[in-house]
């Protein structure tokens, strides 16, 4: 049978839940329906999931349609856990957008429907909830044209004039072979010509419906099974898989979620994970509603692989794709602290893990305050943290008052030297350092001026390494973005020995000579540099009654917000523009009173800005390598 991976997504409230209940139901895998508001639907299982209605953690249900096998993938919609859609969008073939027939489009709608089409996954659009009082589905379909995809077309039935229209649109070619001889695209043709469009990710057919009852759902199926492409997988092929999610069982043993995209798995075997390997102890694929023991998976499938020591974003084999970077990063951070003191290595082993799971919680340790802050992307993250490691792990905690996480730009070039022999350098190595501003985006760059062949690679890499750790904190404790690094010199002592062949580090360098020299080094050129601080910024769409602009536009002044355009029609006014980050909460809380109830805001990542006034700075957690005598005492214990 052919494999499809497919992922249910929607904004928070729009029913995907509900479908994804409705699809296994028709399949016959559970007999009977659960409700979201009950807690009893078959992919909710966390008891905050099911306390609250909403998807938190991505889960894997599989059923069959026809001659293909559906591995449905059912996502969080609420805008916190967007992290964990993002990990599910490296693994989909095929996607269903739940939009809600009631409110239309939303935010988070757009969000998924510009990355679908951005990865090129192609995507069906299911609007639902038309059993409820004030759905319109004509409103929905026409919004849908006009914010998500101008290439939608309405299906059940489907008309074949707009099947023409779009796919003239779309293809040139087939415009001219249709006014060449239209009498032979017969409705079969039609169709495989969208068939074809679909898979490409240019076309996106709409089917209405509801979940709750079962409208329109037997047209969607059809849709899924007959529409959607199945995975492309090269079992003969050299083995790449992908691990987006990890989950630990009850003995505390690490349970992997991996994609395959070429090769195959089977138990006892050893697989290559990035620099080593690993052994799979057991293996279970999804069949029917539930994962059944195997011996072996082959590509296209989605699989949990016991055994393995790894984290989410991990590669089996060659990298083939993955989700960095698909979403804005989080923005925000906290520090959790343990309700009672001696829970603080126990809290730090909990975060640890739960980091395994979640790689954009960011976990960060102060050793000088003894605290740990993790990044978040909203306030709900922080309930299901605390629920999370009360229930697991037994713990109770506390969090700081939400904080922004700023980011450091270099402003110009600096560099610095340290030679080996020479004062004040106490150790056996010589690193020199030139800083420099990177292109938006860009990253880390380290460069090498040096032959590489003037030293063992291994010192060379040690001083990449260290330079990439160093810089996530900057001249103000923020992490420094978007940078060039280039090594101008380099220099050691080679292995000495005594007499009867002893290791004499007194007169050899190592690796660790170089690790703990470049820091020093590497601040000394970003100090001559310097950095600016810059805070996220957020893109928002405000729509507000006409006569409420004078209390909106005081709101957004107050927030610090800028406003670019104010549109006004029909009596509503539309204002686009840019406010911080930290600033999006307050405006939310405070637009209903300004506006009588009627205002909404949406708002989606929108880089970074320099921050205005003095810069806000971060406590730092390494040894402070900006201060010579702090770090040579934490690294020597001497001056």
């Amino acid at each position: 049978m052919k494999n499809l991976n497919l992922g249910i997504l929607a904004h928070v409230d729009a029913g995907k839940t509900s479908l994804t209940e409705r699809l296994l139901h028709t399949a016959g895998i559970i007999g009977e329906l659960g409700s979201v508001d009950d807690g009893s639907t078959q992919t909710d299982t966390l008891a905050l999931e099911r306390a609250r209605g909403i998807t938190i953690k991505a889960a894997v249900v599989s059923f069959a349609l026809g001659d293909v096998t559906v591995n449905l993938i059912d996502t969080p919609g609420h805008p916190d856990f967007i992290a964990e859609v993002e990990r599910a969008l490296g693994v989909l073939d095929g996607a269903v957008l739940v939009l809600s027939a009631v409110e239309g489009v939303q935010a988070q709608t757009r969000v998924l429907m510009r990355t679908l089409r951005r990865l090129g996954i192609p995507v069906l659009l299911f609007v639902n909830k038309l059993d409820r009082r004030g759905a319109d589905p004509g409103r929905v379909f026409r919004e849908v044209t006009a914010k998500l995809t101008p290439s939608a077309i309405a299906m059940d039935p489907m008309d074949l004039d707009q099947v023409i229209d779009l796919l003239a649109t779309l293809d040139e070619g087939f415009l001219t072979e249709y006014l060449t001889a239209p009498d032979a695209f017969t409705p079969p043709r039609l169709r495989a010509e969208l068939t074809v469009k679909v898979a490409e990710g240019l076309a996106h057919p709409v089917y209405f419906g509801s979940a709750i009852t079962g409208a329109g759902i037997d047209a969607l199926r059809d849709g899924i099974e007959n529409l959607l492409p199945a995975g492309e997988s090269a079992v003969d092929g050299p083995l790449s898989g992908t691990v987006f999610k990890v989950e630990r069982a009850p003995g505390g043993e690490k349970i992997a979620y991996v994609r395959l995209f070429s090769g195959s798995v089977s138990v006892r075997e050893k697989v290559p994970l990035g620099d080593g390997e690993g052994k799979v102890t057991a293996i279970s694929v999804f069949e029917n509603g539930s994962a059944v023991p195997s011996g072996s998976v082959g590509a296209g499938r989605i699989a949990k692989l016991s055994g393995l020591d790894v984290r989410v974003g991990d590669m089996l084999g060659a990298r083939t794709r993955g989700w960095e970077g698909l979403f804005s990063p989080p923005t925000l951070a906290t520090v959790v602290s343990p309700v009672r003191p001696s829970d603080r290595g126990p809290l730090h082993q909990a975060l640890t893990r739960l980091a395994e799971q979640d790689p954009l919680i960011g976990l960060r340790h102060d050793e000088v305050r003894q605290e740990t802050s993790v990044s978040l992307y909203g306030e709900v993250q922080k309930e299901v943290i605390q629920a999370t490691l009360a229930d697991e792990y037994g713990l109770g905690v506390t969090f700081s008052e939400t904080t922004t996480i700023c980011v450091e730009h270099v402003s110009g070039t600096g560099s610095a030297a340290e030679l080996i022999g020479k004062a004040p350098n106490p150790f056996l190595a010589t690193v020199g350092l030139r800083v420099g501003p990177g292109s938006p985006g860009s990253g880390i760059s380290f460069r090498l001026e040096v032959e590489l062949g003037s030293m063992p690679y291994s010192f060379v890499k040690a001083v990449e390494e260290t330079v990439k750790e160093t810089l996530r904190e900057g001249l103000h404790g923020w992490e420094v973005l978007d940078c060039v690094v280039t090594m101008t010199h380099s220099g050691y002592y080679a292995r000495q020995s005594h007499a009867h062949g002893t290791f004499d580090k007194s007169m050899s360098s190592t690796a660790g000579d170089f690790r703990d020299l470049t820091p020093l080094v590497l601040m000394a050129a970003l100090r001559e540099a310097g950095t600016t601080v810059h805070e996220p910024m957020h893109r928002f769409v405000l729509q507000a009654p006409a006569d409420t602009l004078g209390p909106v536009t005081a709101l957004l002044t107050q927030a610090r917000a800028v406003p670019r355009t104010t549109v006004t029609k029909a009596g509503t006014a539309e204002l686009e523009g840019e406010i911080p980050a930290v600033k999006t909460h307050e405006v939310h809380r405070f637009l209903p009173s300004a506006t009588r109830g009627e205002g909404t805001m949406e708002t989606a990542f929108h880089g970074y800005r320099p921050v205005r006034g003095a810069a806000p700075t971060r406590s730092r957690t390494d040894h402070n390598p900006l201060n010579r005598k702090e770090y040579l005492l934490h690294v020597l214990r001497r001056v």
